[in-house]
């Protein structure tokens, strides 16, 4: 939400700063050195301090409708099964959520993860309800409207933090629907708590399955990274766990990695990526084919890629392009397109060097087989957000499209000065000449899609709800795939190869990418070791970065 907020602001023109919320004082001298007519918090654990919010307007981005107040208000929301919440943009004053209201935005609820709400309807609601109430700042007319609860429309209320109490999944007693509400309000963070073989494990990642039963509380089943639980009434994929350990932190990772001692004896349900099966089940890569198009799906938590993952998909993507189909449709995932490497899969290998190494080979794996198909034409259809090697791996398309909420983070510096490899040395310089390249990899700063078509990234963006974006590439892809000139489209992909091949082959730029990536994970060097252990473990930051802090970096 906060980088989609800076993009939009950004484009109205405005001068913007960014500092983190560390403590009272820094964030003090940060009002102090930018002396800012407007400060915005999308997203704050503790009160901006008095001398500030009594200097400065201050906006709060609270993430509830009218009224609403208290921490947890979308975990409440998804938990309650509400079907319209909303997002208030007050100002801050003494008392919490309570100050006077300058915008206000709804949107029908979704039964989904917390994480995916907050992504999409929250964040589009909040874009809105801010752009509105920086208008109305900006115009010095406009007065908010004090909150008043006696209201009958303000159908907010004040309520208590959400508890582990008030999360439990009693397995022999909820029903389906009622576990997965659970799960779905803590997606994210901070999870469910949970038992498995006497053991305490926080759970995340959850989605129905239709077909599978058991007695309540069982696993029934497991499939690639899931495991299957079964409920009174049915059963429930669980993606993902994290250990609750007494002191020492704990990392997120696949169930079935986590579990991988305890689930011999339960039985693997075979999974066909092709398979045109309808009903609800855990999948994370499928491939669907309609009017000479096929579409590949790569649906991972959070974007991230672990090798396996990057090997399962190239075999899928491979046995894709023998289909006949004249174009192949990379849709990624609904949350995210991809985020690149899979930092807590790296970190938890005896050897995180080397899982780095072997991590960053099958992604570029992937990249090539994408970039040599020689039989179709490819696009890359953004949904969600793309990072690091992930907005690389869309580059290896012939196309590009991403929805016009989307925000791209084409860099690797701000993981330790991580040099990079998915063949971006390539990639990039035929979308974007050298400044742009240049600027891309060393700014660090969040793109827009907007943005990305203006310059080159990307060949164009739709703002368009998700089913309405996926119409949108339908007709594109069908229109590629029925156009008389198809076949002279092929050729030119075909020669342009060629010729990039004989002039440095793609084998040249990938070995002077992992000669830079190999210093990374083996030298001297141990910054990309250090930033990700921090990334991971979500260590707080100690300061603002510069590119960030403009303030400081003018001081």
């Amino acid at each position: 939400m906060a980088q989609r907020l800076f993009v939009e602001l950004f484009r109205c023109g405005h001068d913007l700063s960014i500092e983190f919320d560390i403590n009272d004082s820094v964030t003090q001298q940060a009002v102090e050195l930018f002396q800012p007519d407007l400060i915005i918090a999308p997203f704050l654990k503790r009160a901006i301090p008095e001398i500030v919010w009594r200097k400065v307007t201050c906006f709060i981005v609270h993430p509830g409708i009218i009224g609403d107040r208290g921490p947890s208000a979308l975990d409440w929301a998804i938990m309650h099964g509400r079907q319209e919440w909303g997002v208030t943009v007050l100002q801050a004053n003494a008392e919490m959520d309570a100050g006077d209201i300058w915008a206000a935005e709804k949107f029908p609820m979704r039964l989904a993860r917390k994480s995916s709400i907050y992504r999409h309807e929250t964040t589009e609601a909040a874009t809105t309800a801010v752009l509105t109430a920086v208008k109305r700042f900006e115009s010095g007319a406009f007065k908010p409207v004090p909150l008043d609860c006696s209201c009958t429309d303000v159908l907010g209320r004040l309520h208590a933090p959400i508890r582990q109490l008030d999360r439990r999944v009693d397995w022999q007693h909820d029903n389906t629907l009622t576990a997965l509400r659970k799960i779905h309000a803590a997606d994210g963070f901070p999870g469910v708590l949970d038992t498995f073989f006497g053991k305490s494990y926080y759970l995340f990642d959850a989605c129905r399955e239709e077909y599978l039963t058991g007695e309540p509380g069982e696993i029934v089943a497991k499939c690639n990274n899931a495991i299957c639980r079964a409920t009174v009434d049915g059963a429930i994929w669980i993606g993902h766990l994290k250990p609750k350990y007494n002191a020492e932190p704990a990392l997120k990772l696949t169930a079935t990695t986590v579990l991988h001692d305890y689930l011999q004896s339960v039985p693997e349900v075979p999974y066909d990526p092709f398979s045109m099966e309808s009903g609800d089940t855990y999948r994370d890569v499928w491939f669907e084919q309609k009017d000479g198009v096929g579409y590949l799906y790569f649906e991972f938590y959070n974007g991230a890629m672990d090798s396996g993952q990057c090997k399962r998909l190239r075999d899928v993507y491979l046995k894709a392009i023998e289909q006949d189909v004249r174009v192949i449709v990379l849709m990624g995932g609904a949350d995210f397109w991809s985020n690149g490497i899979h930092l807590n899969s790296i970190e938890n290998a005896e050897s995180p060097a080397d899982e780095s190494w072997h991590n960053i080979n099958a992604m570029n794996d992937l990249v090539h087989a994408i970039i040599t198909t020689d039989r179709q034409l490819t696009i890359a259809a953004l949904q969600g957000n793309a990072g690091a090697g992930g907005v690389f791996l869309s580059l290896a398309a012939d196309y590009i499209f991403a929805r016009e909420s989307v925000i791209l983070n084409p860099h690797y510096k701000n993981m330790g000065n991580l040099y990079g490899s998915e063949y971006w040395t390539y990639l990039l310089p035929r979308r974007v000449n050298q400044c742009q390249a240049q600027q891309i990899m060393q700014h660090r700063l969040p793109i827009g899609a907007r943005e990305a078509r203006d310059n080159g990234l990307i060949d164009d963006c739709f703002a368009v709800s998700g089913e309405d974006f996926k119409k949108k590439i339908h007709c594109l892809a069908v229109a590629i795939a029925t156009d008389a000139g198809f076949p002279e489209l092929l050729k030119r992909k075909q020669y342009r190869r060629q010729v990039d091949e004989q002039l440095k082959p793609l084998q040249q730029y990938r070995n002077e990418e992992l000669d830079c990536m190999r210093l990374n994970f083996y030298g001297f060097d141990p910054s990309y070791h250090v930033a990700r252990y921090h990334f991971v473990y979500k260590i707080p930051h100690g300061w603002t970065p510069r590119y960030l802090a403009r303030h400081r970096a003018l001081k």
